[in-house]
This record gives C-alpha cells, sequence and structure tokens, in this order.
C-alpha cells in the first residue's frame, strides 16, 4: 500500500494569493473581513494521503495457490494483482509492478512467504511476515518462458519449467540459479525425432524425492532420477497432458488429457496405461474407444485413510453439452457428482488435512476459482454443499452503476439494517466453519460506524458495513419488485432511454438521520423509501406521472393540451399538478402505430398487491412521461427533506417537487423560470445551433415547463460526459443547462433577510445557483395538510463549470444539515411514533440574524472553482480557482479532525483539500489519473479523511488522506502470518523403518549446489533485489508482534554471526594445530642433517 508524498502548502502565502481575488467584498457593509471570519484548524498536517484496503471479488483471476498451515488463500490477476485471503476480516491487496499476469503461485507453506510467477517471464519472493507485504527478490528470465513451477514442501528448491521444455532449479533463499539443468532432449527418447513442447506439469514422487517427475504437453511423461541425471522411465500418450496429480504411495500418478480421458500409470509400466477412462463420454456397446469429450483441464487424486478415494477436476464434458454451464466432478467410490458453476472455472484446489503429500491426504474441501466468484465446496458431506463466505465478494453481483460512502453515521444504524437483512441469507450452506481461517483481523484505535451503498446495473441497492477497514454485506433492496416483469419478448418494457437495464440505478439520496432513501433510475423513475421493522402488504402501489417538456422548439408546434406553468413562479403552488393516477395499461409500442407517444412512462408499474418485507418498503413512485413523441430525460439530481417531506429532483426540462406524504406534485418549473427578471445572465431561448435530435424521437416540442435535453449520466457525471470531449467549450456544450446540484437548508433566501426560512439552493452545468424559498403555512407544526408555497429568488451567484456540491456553514465554521425529521417506524402504533418523536426531535435552529451581521456562509464548488458566500449579504468573500486544464468530477464538504474543509477529485488525477471558509489548499496530490468512467462514477469522500471508488469492475479501493489514519494504519491492518507448529511428519513403522520403506529424502544442496553442479549461466537470468529487504521489513513491522520480530530475528541472526564465529575460531585452531605439527616434523627430520645431505 503505497504512500504519497504530499505537496505541503504555505498556509498564509496560499490564502493570501488565492482569496486576492474576492477581496472587494469587504467593501460590503457588515462583511467581515478575510482574516477575522472563522478562526480555521486544520493544516496541511492534518492530510496524508494512501490507500487503505481494496474489496470485492479479484479482477480476471488466473491463478491461486493455498498454504495448509496458515491456511491462507492466494489469488492472482491478469493485472499482475495479488489478493491475500484469511479468516472474516483478513484481507491484502499488493501489485507487481510489471503489472504482468500471474502465471501461477506458489506458497513456502508455514514459512510467511510467497512466490509469483508472471507471464513476463519473472519469479518474485514475497514477505508475508509484515502486514503490507514486499518483495525480496525477483529473477528475471531472458532467454526461456516460463510455463511452470513446482515447490516441494519443506524445501528451498524451486523447479522452473520452461516453453523450450528445460528444467531449471532456483534457490528461493538467494533466488539464484543453480547449474543443474534437466535438458528436453536428455529427457525424452534418443529416437524422438520431434520436440516434446513445454513443460506442463513438474512433481516430485511422494516417497522419493529423487524422482522428479516432467509432463510435456505433446503427451510424454517423464520420471528422472536426479541422482544419476537420467530418465528412469517413459511414458507415452496420443494426447496432450494438461495435468498430473500422483497418488499418495507414489507408485501411481492420473494424467489429464485434452480428448477428455483420464490415464492411469504404474510408475514400473511405462508401456500402456494400467487403466483409461473418460469420464463424461458415452460408452459405445459394441466395445469401441468413446467418443471424444473437451479437454480436462485440470486433475486432482486424493486419498483417505478410511475409504475410496476423491477424483476432482474440471472441464471433460461432451462436446453434445451446448451451452451447459462450467462443471466441478466430483468421483468418490462408484459415485460421480457433477456440480455446476455459474461462472467458468479458472483453477481448482482441493484442501487436505495434512501438508506432506506421502500421507493419506484426507481432502475435506475444494476451493472453485471462478472468472467472477470464488466457491469453496465441502466434501464432508452428503450432497457437497458450498461454505458461507466471509468476504464481500458479492459487490458485482450486477454492476454497480453508483456508490455513496457515509462515515461516522448515527451507531443505531448497523444493527437496524444488519437484523432486516440477516432474513434475507440464502440457507443450504454447510454447517462447518469456512476453512480459510489464517491470519489475525487487525484491531485499530479508529472505531466509528461506516456505511457503503452501492447502486447496481439491476435496479438493487446493498448497503454494507464497513467499519474497521472491513465490508460485510448488511441489507439488499430489489426497487425492480416495483414494476412488472416482462414474461416474453413481445411484452418486453419499453426502453427507448436505455437499450438494456431498465431498472439501474442513476443516482440516490439516502439521509441517515431519517433513514429516507430516495433512488432514481435511468428509466426516468424515482421511487421513494421508508425504513420500517414490520412487514406489510400493500394493495396499490402509489404512482404520480409528471409531464416535464422541452420548453423550446425550432418549429413551433400546437398547443397539444398539456399542461401550462405560469412564466413567473408564484408564491403558491403551480397549476395543474398531476393527482395520482392508476398505471398506465398501455405499452409505447402499441401506440406507436397510432401517433406520437404521449403521457405514456417507460415502465410499468405492478397493479397487483406487493408484500414487503422488514427494510425498505416502497411509499412513492414517480415517472416521468413521453411528451408528444419525445422520450422523458433521465434525472441527473435529487435530493429530499424529510422534515417538510418533499423530494425534488432535476433534469434538463426543469426540476419537479414532490410532496410525498400528500402523494401530490407541488412543482413543475423549467430551468428559465428560476432566474429572476433582474438577473444579469439568464438562459438564452435559443442555442446558436441547432441540438442533435435524440434517436428515436421526434422534435414535437411543446411551449411549456421544461428546459432542453440532458447528457447521458447524472448529475455527478455529466460534468464528465461533457467535458471529456476536446472542446470543453463547444457551443453544444454553452447551449445545454442541465440541473446538476441541489441543497435544502434554512437560511436567507433573499439578500439582507433577518429571518431564517427554509430554502432550496439550485445549481445548474452553467455554473448558477439558484435559490428557492420554501414557505410551509402559517401554524404549521408539523407536516403540512395543504402544500407548501415555493418563490424563486434568482441567482445567488455564479460559478465556472457546472456545479458539484452545495454545503452551509453557521458563524463558527461549524456544517448546517439539512433539517430532517427523526426517524419512526410508519407502521408502528400512533403512541410509539410520538414518544419515537419526542426522544429524537432535533434542537431548534436559531431563528435570526442580527442587523448588519453575517451568521452564515454558503459553501459552492463547481468543476473550476470554489467559493464562499456570506449570508444574508449574498456577498462572495472567498474564491479559489481549483483548475484550469483540468475539471472536478466530485467534491464533498467533509468533516475532518474536529473541523470541516471541501475535498475534491479533479479528472487529471489531483486530490485536494480546501479550508472551509478561507478556501485555503491543505492538500494537493496527483494521486489516480482518470483512465475508466467507473471512477468518475463511484468516487466519493466521506468524514474522518475517508474515500473509495470502484477501481475495477469487481472491486472497491479504500484511501484516506487523513494523516492520523496513515500514521495507525499499521495497527489497522491484518496480519497474514501467524506462528503455527508445522503438523508431524508421517510415521514411518517399524518395518517400513527397517526394510527401507516411506518416503526417501533427498539432499538437494549436494545436487542442486554451487559446489556440485558449478554455477548458471549468467545470461539465462538476472537477479533483481526487491524493495523489501530485512531493513525494509524491520522498518515496516509494528506493534508488539513487530518488536517480538525483530528481536527473534536479531537472536538468530546473532546466534548465527556467534555459531559462524566459533566455527571460524575453530577452523583457526585445528590449522594452527596443523602448521605446529607440520613444522615439528619437518625439525626433526632435518635436525640432524648437514647442510650437503639436504
Amino acid at each position: 500500500m503505497k504512500k504519497f508524498n504530499i505537496r505541503k502548502v504555505l498556509d498564509g502565502l496560499t490564502a493570501a494569493s488565492s482569496s486576492s481575488s474576492s477581496s472587494s467584498a469587504t467593501a460590503q457593509p457588515g462583511t467581515p473581513r478575510e482574516n477575522e471570519v472563522v478562526q480555521e484548524t486544520l493544516q496541511s498536517e492534518h492530510f496524508q494521503l494512501c490507500k487503505t484496503v481494496r474489496h470485492g471479488f479479484p479482477y480476471q483471476p488466473c491463478s491461486m495457490a493455498f498454504d495448509p498451515v496458515q491456511k491462507i488463500l492466494a489469488v492472482g490477476t491478469q493485472t499482475g494483482a495479488l489478493r491475500l485471503f484469511g479468516g472474516a476480516g483478513v484481507e491484502c491487496y499488493c501489485q507487481h509492478e510489471s503489472g504482468s499476469a500471474v502465471i501461477q503461485l506458489q506458497f513456502l507453506v508455514n514459512e510467511g512467504a510467497l512466490v509469483s510467477a508472471l507471464a513476463d517471464d519473472s519469479i518474485h519472493l514475497w514477505n508475508l511476515r509484515q502486514k503490507i507485504p514486499a518483495i525480496l527478490h525477483s529473477l528475471k528470465f531472458n532467454r526461456e518462458r516460463i510455463t511452470y513451477c513446482h515447490l516441494p514442501f519443506q524445501s528451498k528448491w524451486l523447479y522452473i519449467g520452461s516453453e523450450r521444455g528445460n528444467i531449471h532449479i532456483v534457490n528461493v533463499e538467494s533466488f539464484t540459479l543453480s547449474g543443474y539443468v534437466i535438458m528436453w532432449n536428455k529427457a525424452i527418447e534418443l529416437s524422438s525425432k520431434t520436440h516434446p513442447g513445454p513443460v506442463v506439469h513438474i512433481s516430485d514422487n511422494p516417497m522419493d524425492e529423487g524422482k522428479l517427475l516432467i509432463g510435456f504437453e505433446c503427451g510424454v511423461v517423464v520420471l528422472w532420477d536426479l541422482k544419476s541425471k537420467k530418465a528412469d522411465f517413459r511414458y507415452s500418450y496420443d494426447e496432450a497432458i494438461h495435468s498430473v496429480a500422483w497418488h499418495h504411495e507414489g507408485k501411481q500418478f492420473v494424467c489429464s488429457h485434452s480428448d477428455g480421458t483420464l490415464t492411469t500409470w504404474n510408475i514400473r509400466a511405462p508401456a500402456k496405461p494400467a487403466q483409461i477412462i473418460t469420464p463424461h463420454g458415452k460408452q459405445p456397446k459394441d466395445g469401441k474407444k468413446p467418443e471424444p469429450c473437451k479437454p480436462i483441464l485440470k486433475v486432482e487424486y486424493k486419498t483417505t485413510r478410511a475409504g475410496d478415494p476423491f477424483m476432482v477436476l474440471s472441464g471433460g464434458l461432451s462436446y453434445d453439452t451446448v451451452g451447459r454451464r462450467a462443471c466441478l466432478t466430483v468421483m468418490h467410490g462408484k459415485s460421480t457428482a457433477v456440480l455446476e458453476m455459474d461462472y467458468p472455472i479458472v483453477d481448482f484446489l482441493t484442501l487436505c488435512e495434512t501438508p506432506y503429500p506421502s500421507d493419506f491426504q484426507e481432502p475435506y474441501a475444494v476451493v472453485v476459482l471462478l472468472e467472477k466468484d470464488l466457491v469453496v465446496i465441502d466434501l464432508g458431506q452428503i450432497g457437497y454443499p458450498i461454505f458461507e463466505s466471509p468476504y464481500p465478494l458479492a459487490i458485482h453481483e450486477s454492476p454497480v452503476t453508483c456508490c455513496e460512502y457515509f462515515a461516522d453515521c448515527p451507531s443505531e444504524l448497523i444493527p437496524a439494517l444488519y437484523s432486516v437483512g440477516s432474513r434475507q441469507k440464502r440457507q443450504g450452506y454447510s454447517k462447518k466453519e469456512w476453512p480459510i481461517s489464517g491470519g489475525n483481523w487487525g484491531q485499530g484505535s479508529q472505531t466509528y460506524p461506516e456505511i457503503i451503498i452501492t447502486g447496481h446495473a439491476d435496479g438493487s441497492i446493498k448497503f454494507w458495513d464497513a467499519s474497521g477497514l472491513m465490508l460485510q454485506v448488511l441489507y439488499k433492496l430489489k426497487t425492480a419488485k416495483v414494476f412488472e416483469r416482462a414474461r416474453g419478448k413481445e411484452e418486453k418494457p419499453n426502453t427507448d432511454i436505455v437499450d438494456e437495464d431498465p431498472f439501474a440505478i442513476q443516482t440516490l439520496f439516502w439521509c441517515p438521520e431519517s433513514r429516507m432513501l430516495c433512488v432514481a433510475g435511468v428509466s426516468a423513475h424515482v421511487i421513494i423509501y421508508r425504513f420500517s421493522k414490520q412487514e406489510v402488504t400493500t394493495e396499490a402501489v402509489q404512482l404520480l406521472e409528471v409531464r416535464m417538456q422541452c420548453e423550446f422548439s425550432e418549429v413551433d408546434s400546437p398547443d397539444l393540451g398539456g399542461e401550462q406553468t405560469p412564466t413567473q413562479p408564484a408564491s403558491a403552488a403551480p397549476s395543474s399538478p398531476q393527482e395520482t393516477e392508476p398505471p398506465n395499461q398501455l405499452s409505447a409500442g402499441t401506440n406507436s402505430t397510432e401517433g406520437p407517444r404521449d403521457n405514456i412512462p417507460c415502465l410499468q408499474v405492478r397493479s397487483s398487491p406487493l408484500k414487503q418485507s422488514p427494510g425498505y418498503q416502497v411509499e412513492l413512485v414517480v415517472q416521468l412521461v413521453w411528451v408528444s413523441g419525445e422520450p422523458p430525460q433521465q434525472i441527473t439530481s435529487l435530493a429530499v427533506n424529510s422534515s417538510s417531506g418533499l423530494v425534488v429532483f432535476g433534469n434538463s426540462n426543469g426540476l419537479a417537487v414532490v410532496d410525498y406524504e400528500q402523494k401530490t406534485l407541488l412543482l413543475n418549473l423549467a430551468i428559465s423560470e428560476l432566474y429572476s427578471p433582474s438577473d444579469h445572465y439568464q438562459k438564452q431561448p435559443c442555442s446558436p445551433r441547432k441540438p442533435r435530435q435524440p434517436s428515436g424521437a421526434k422534435m414535437s416540442r411543446k411551449i411549456s415547463s421544461s428546459g432542453e435535453q440532458k447528457p447521458e449520466l447524472d448529475g455527478k457525471d455529466n460534468a464528465f460526459t461533457r467535458s471529456r470531449s476536446s472542446s470543453v467549450t463547444s457551443i453544444d456544450r454553452e447551449s445545454r443547462e442541465v440541473i446538476s446540484s441541489f441543497y435544502f437548508c434554512e437560511s436567507f433566501p433573499r439578500k439582507s433577510d433577518s429571518l431564517i426560512s427554509p430554502c432550496l439552493l439550485v445549481g445548474t452545468t452553467q455554473g448558477s445557483v439558484m435559490m428557492a424559498a420554501l414557505s410551509p403555512p402559517p401554524g404549521a407544526d408539523h407536516k403540512p395538510q395543504q402544500p407548501v408555497s415555493f418563490a424563486s429568488c434568482g441567482t445567488l451567484v455564479s460559478l465556472k463549470g457546472g456545479i458539484l456540491t452545495m454545503a452551509l456553514l453557521d458563524a463558527a465554521g461549524t456544517l448546517l444539515p439539512p433539517s430532517y425529521e427523526p426517524w419512526y417506524d410508519p407502521n408502528a402504533s400512533d403512541e410509539e411514533k410520538e414518544k419515537e418523536k419526542v426522544r429524537r426531535r432535533r434542537p431548534a435552529t436559531p431563528p435570526s440574524s442580527q442587523e448588519g451581521q453575517d451568521t452564515q456562509f454558503a459553501v459552492l464548488c463547481s468543476e473550476k472553482q470554489a467559493k464562499v458566500v456570506a449570508m444574508p449579504s449574498h456577498t462572495s468573500i472567498y474564491k479559489h480557482n481549483i483548475t484550469e486544464s483540468s475539471f472536478v468530477l466530485r467534491a464533498d464538504v467533509v468533516q475532518m479532525a474536529g473541523s470541516y474543509c471541501l475535498a475534491c477529485f479533479c479528472a487529471n488525477g489531483h486530490i485536494m483539500t480546501l479550508s472551509l471558509p478561507s478556501l485555503r489548499p491543505l492538500l494537493d496530490v496527483n494521486y489516480l489519473p482518470l483512465t475508466d468512467m467507473r471512477i468518475a462514477r463511484t468516487f466519493c469522500f466521506s468524514n474522518l479523511g475517508q474515500a473509495l471508488y470502484m477501481t475495477s469492475p469487481t472491486e472497491i479501493q479504500r484511501i484516506t488522506y487523513s494523516q492520523e489514519t496513515c500514521d495507525n494504519l499499521q495497527e489497522m491492518l491484518s496480519e497474514l502470518f501467524t506462528p503455527v507448529e508445522t503438523p508431524e511428519a508421517p510415521n514411518r513403522g517399524f518395518f517400513k523403518g527397517l526394510f527401507g520403506g516411506g518416503a526417501q529424502s533427498l539432499d538437494r544442496e549436494d545436487l542442486f549446489g554451487e559446489t556440485a553442479s558449478g554455477k548458471a549461466s549468467r545470461s539465462l537470468a538476472q537477479h533483481i533485489p526487491g524493495p523489501g529487504s530485512m531493513e525494509g521489513m524491520k522498518g515496516a513491522a509494528s506493534g508488539v508482534v513487530g518488536d517480538l520480530a525483530r528481536a527473534r530475528v536479531a537472536l538468530d541472526e546473532r546466534g548465527q554471526k556467534l555459531g559462524e564465529l566459533d566455527e571460524r575460531t575453530a577452523a583457526m585452531m585445528a590449522s594452527a594445530d596443523s602448521f605446529s605439527k607440520h613444522a615439528h616434523n619437518m625439525m626433526v627430520k632435518y635436525r640432524d642433517k648437514k647442510w650437503y645431505q639436504l
């Protein structure tokens, strides 16, 4: 997890330079000076950016390995990523710098190390004894392509097979090549005229480490004697080999072939296989060879002490099973079970009780790595049920379309969501504990509730508990249940707006305090949900259809009798609100032959009773309808105010305000009607260039309460959609205005107002921020029984670029959240409702402002700049140009270290924070250049320095911009390696020991060491020291475990050095003694001789 150096900003200098352009605000009466507004506490030292954890299923997995002692699973991907999994909450992500695919992984069992082989012909040794794994050594092959690796249990010598058919041997301690090489032409028959192909398998005989089994792609298997350096036996079959598996006694092995057959060989009978079977082949009655099947890609042969062995294989289905899903076959005795998988199988591993290959294996589970899932099958129960996974691997069950992050939310939310979500869990799981249980869950000092909400393409919404760097699903909501399902192709719903996924979530708004949830879908529909702990059956879903039209047309079209909205917004509710109507039963397809489609929604709300389980239950469905052959425009922004029972949504046609309590439409305004006549900047009636016609829609637009067409994505995304073209200032862009942001607040709607009243801030893609006053009827203490009045107050301020976020601060710089109604169960009794309201009633907001003094600050951020406006004087007191060459994709006002700041993510990859209200730059890091629209759609900030985004279609990456979190990250992360005793080796028994039976060991050092085999060619591979050297390991480790580990390493090193010193001293003493004896003998020999006798 890489940390990023921050460009520290000189607070005083930057503040002066960034706010100098707005210094003219001090000329306004009552406006405080810039350096006296609010005492700010946030400094650059509070910020540091680093990655924390990655959740979800590894994207594009291609390899897998398991440590049977540590019980840790490693998964490699095609992008060079490594994901390591242990028990619940134990997850780790690391990345190879080259980004090449990880073709194979090998654990150094119970050593806290892992070897990875990459498609770029490099191998790497990872140290897993630290919380953030690091590479200790790398070896890059120059002349050979790596195809297979094998590391025997408790061995330091790694066998590497190549595409040329050769086998090289690497010392994993020093990561140096041995001079011992098995050449392909020595392994195969000398009479063979063809190359055997790449090495596809290497393994040593379980009972004799000196015998190496080598499988070549062409179908040749060689049993190589390492000591004599020659082939003992050669086994040949006509079909290509995909995998080989040993029987634990070392007398037989099984090969899987490309024609769907399994061949069993006795090692001392190489002439022909002892058995040939085709597991899924049809056996002809005349005794002929079975019809060929698909290749068996992998086979594993595992024995049990008390029963029949297990043979597990993937592939091998007959060719007539076209369209059948991928299967895993488990053969046990006479029974054969075929287990269908939801996705293609990438790899599988059989988990066994012992790590020793020479003992009965006793398999208990099979880990199956699929393209988009990880499944663990229980071999010990009838029917082979699967284990319930503790990991959040189902994020991508349907593609994620939007994401929201809530840190430090009310503490009672997670238990409430868990209680209703626990009833949704599937049944039929294995009753045993999850077998991948290694590591220790990190326990940091920062504990606060965190919730992530994801919206998906199938219309589902998932709530996740993200507390403590973990991620667990709490509750799942299916919004598609509200609509009728198409039973056949003829009844396919009208999906004119989108080609597929008509229920996909476009944007959502959630109020944690009131638990109100509002969802906007791509089919121009809005659904309002309430949270209830009781089950209800809704006889008819409440529906409200809204007609929002384009305001201008190039050819005047006659009025078709639609509703009219006054050009000047009145203080009362607008005319012609559409009351609740039953869903229109006509489909758009049937209406198209009679004339333009009109008053028809894109989806049909179900008419049958809807059983709603405890959790979120439908309060109201709002649908935009077709207008004179024009499809409704997708909704770009959304907001809910639970205290007044209002939901507001907008698009390129304007905005609509709905009272979800009264089920009525209060307001339907075009964007131009939000401007007051005194505004200097108003929307032009026509664009300089003719807008393009939408496909399938006629340009017959009524002059009524609507705006223009909309971009393809929601309010947070349309900025990117409009700006990603090479000409971000094109006429086409400037000619369109779309509602991009809403914010309910209690403020001063008109300049120099002295009383606070409910307001709505409206932001558009052209940088305008308008204010509207919401006036509840006098004397209404809770919910008005008559419509809320609405009055537009014109433009508050204009910024460059589309408006992204708006917020309100009080005079002390503290965020003023929108008013809300405390949650109560809508299905509870009236007494319980009143008790809940009294118990959780919000404190009243200060009602007024002293004359001539600003008591609030409106924070406004667009794609290009940020402004702070003093209220009620409506004076812009601070301005900061965030970026000139790029544009902001996401901006949020967040709490940080007891204060508030503005966090921004730009399309050029920069993450920035600005102090509030002075807009001083505090952080600016070039973190993540925008390479995918998914990142722009899902990036979001939250309180306490937390943020996240979808780094791949299946994974969520969480990051922090808090210095405190970065400092405590080592404590918060989980530990992969835990001290565990290696199981004892199987007992050889008296007779096997007496007569030489049992496993035979091999001193590989004598064979592969430099003394015996010489040095390898320097040009064959290049050794690269990794960044995770011993010094790096010592620096990275922390806490008590790290201190103990360092002490243990130091003790071992000291003991080793003392031992080496003792050995050197003994050798010197022996040498001195030998020299003394030799000198004495020489002296005795020549003592009595004369010089001429020498």
